[in-house]
């Protein structure tokens, strides 16, 4: 019986110090994340292409000015994104002006409080509070929320109203299960929060699928009872905002996001987002798998289940690792009911299978972490930790470019388990000054300048002409009549014309080098930019 005592005193000490190393990892990517963050809010320029239009966007409904224009006249603007996060935004703009910091610590913020409902979320089920405090901060480390959680983009918003809305469904059942009472009210605010999330970015449909599914599972006479006034109000506000917007809604929000669909980029990324989250996507579905055949499905499983599904939307054109964002968060907080459930099941056994289930969740989570390691290195202390942990202290990747000749890989002081990524390295004093001096060879042309990115007109207090993505979306889908705007470049009216990518329609690309030619090249986060002057 000593023998029993002492190997169960020693299993749980161990078990204790992997659950100290747990913490203390994902601890380590919540400082990294803040780090990142930090010097995004520092930065006044677009680090990710599409951030200056999200102000752009931000600043005219802080006008009271819609953002669905038509792209067929000058500036040629218009927004795909529906309203909600820019509003949210809109009081900031109001108080401290159009600067980007205002977006990035709103989905910031976001993130957050998404990583604080999954640790609830976990801790009301399974009551240990390493575990659901890990489970949140896993939501953090993840390499693509780490990438897109701090920049001025929509989409991690739209997953904190997303996981708002399940976590409250979640604890609506639990109530009216011990009550016997039904709780509309409580079920009114899940509705407008999954309008909020709808309305915040379109992805949110498959959470809707998931709150509406878990409702009819449970009552189908209730589910649709709910799904008709839900349908009705979405219904009416896209009816407004269409008639509002002169039809411009729809050319914006809907046939602007018919892309085309890459099969080798949807395969691509799933196979990445299952590598970098092996762990907790495979105690998910077993989890999954559990409650199918022993149990109801909870409104966890199903979500977890539609959101893995939706993610493979990442394969349209213009989308990315973002699209799995919600399957993160959905398996963050599967994982975490799998590993408590086994921790208290083990725990109905004398000695021995407890402290081993604790070892075997904390080894599995260790694991995990490794898997998403990502770490700036630009300061000595980050250095010598990736050194410690056995990581590359640097990457070699080169500079992207759509306008010059592939250039030669540089040193960068960022290590990524991604690979060569763009994103996640902190901009650097080099990057601002980069940003200064394009700006000066901007305004020293003159005039209005047609540019890929919008920071450099906001700073030059001219029109923000044309969104190029937007442009080519519509062109693709025979939406758009150019005429104007090649008109415009045919006659030089533009003083300056700055590319980065080269992601305007053909026939714009077609007019700028017949028209401009290269007088200038900075390179600015990674990638390179050419500014170009009028022909003679």
């Amino acid at each position: 019986m000593k023998k029993w005592h002492a190997a169960d005193f020693s299993l749980r000490t161990l078990g204790w110090v992997l659950i100290a190393l747990v913490l203390l990892a994902f601890i380590g990517y919540f400082v990294v994340y803040n780090i990142y963050a930090y010097s995004l809010f520092k930065f006044p320029f677009d680090y990710d292409q599409g951030e200056g239009f999200e102000l752009v966007d931000t600043i005219l409904f802080s006008r009271f000015e819609w953002p669905y224009r038509n792209n067929d006249h000058y500036p040629f603007y218009s927004s795909n994104y529906p309203p909600v996060f820019h509003l949210a935004i809109v009081p900031l703009v109001w108080l401290f002006g159009p600067v980007y910091w205002t977006g990035r610590l709103v989905s910031y913020l976001g993130t957050l409080v998404t990583a604080a409902a999954i640790g609830w979320a976990v801790q009301r089920e399974i009551k240990i509070r390493w575990l659901s405090v890990v489970c949140g901060l896993a939501f953090l480390a993840s390499n693509y929320v780490y990438h897109v959680g701090p920049l001025f983009r929509q989409h991690l918003f739209m997953v904190m109203f997303e996981t708002l809305a399940v976590v409250a469904l979640a604890m609506l059942f639990d109530k009216e299960a011990k009550t016997g009472k039904r709780d509309n009210l409580w079920l009114y605010g899940i509705m407008v929060l999954l309008l909020l999330a709808g309305y915040t970015k379109q992805l949110a449909y498959a959470t809707v699928m998931a709150v509406f599914g878990a409702i009819f599972l449970r009552d189908w006479k209730r589910a649709i009872v709910w799904a008709i006034p839900f349908g009705a109000v979405t219904g009416l506000i896209f009816l407004f905002l269409n008639i509002a917007t002169g039809g411009e809604w729809y050319t914006a929000t809907v046939t602007a996001n018919i892309n085309e669909f890459i099969d080798g980029q949807a395969v691509g990324l799933f196979k990445q987002w299952f590598k970098l989250h092996r762990i907790m996507a495979v105690m998910a579905g077993l989890y999954f798998v559990y409650q199918l055949y022993f149990e109801r499905l909870s409104v966890y499983s199903i979500w977890w289940l539609l959101a893995t599904v939706n993610g493979l939307t990442a394969g349209k054109w213009g989308a990315g690792e973002s699209y799995f964002a919600t399957a993160i968060a959905a398996s963050c907080i599967l994982m975490g009911l799998a590993f408590g459930r086994i921790i208290h099941y083990t725990a109905r056994y004398r000695y021995i299978a407890q402290p081993v289930a604790i070892i075997v969740t904390a080894l599995l989570l260790l694991n995990q972490a490794n898997r998403v390691f990502h770490m700036p290195t630009h300061t000595p202390l980050l250095r010598n930790v990736a050194r410690a942990l056995n990581k590359p202290t640097e990457s070699y990747i080169p500079p992207q470019t759509g306008c010059s000749s592939r250039q030669p890989a540089q040193i960068i002081p960022y290590v990524d388990s991604v690979g060569p990524t763009l994103l996640g390295r902190p901009p650097s004093m080099t990057d601002r000054e980069a940003g200064d001096r394009l700006l000066n060879q901007l305004r020293a042309g003159g005039g209005l300048v047609f540019s890929e990115e919008a920071a450099f007109n906001l700073w030059l207090y001219r029109d923000v002409v044309t969104n190029p993505t937007q442009l080519l979306n519509l062109y693709k889908n025979d939406e758009v009549d150019l005429t104007e705007m090649l008109d415009m470049l045919n006659n030089k009216e533009f003083s300056r014309v700055i590319l980065r990518g080269q992601l305007y329609p053909p026939p714009v690309l077609f007019a700028i080098g017949q028209n401009y030619h290269q007088v200038y090249r900075e390179q600015m986060n990674g990638f390179v930019y050419c500014v170009l002057a009028p022909n003679e």
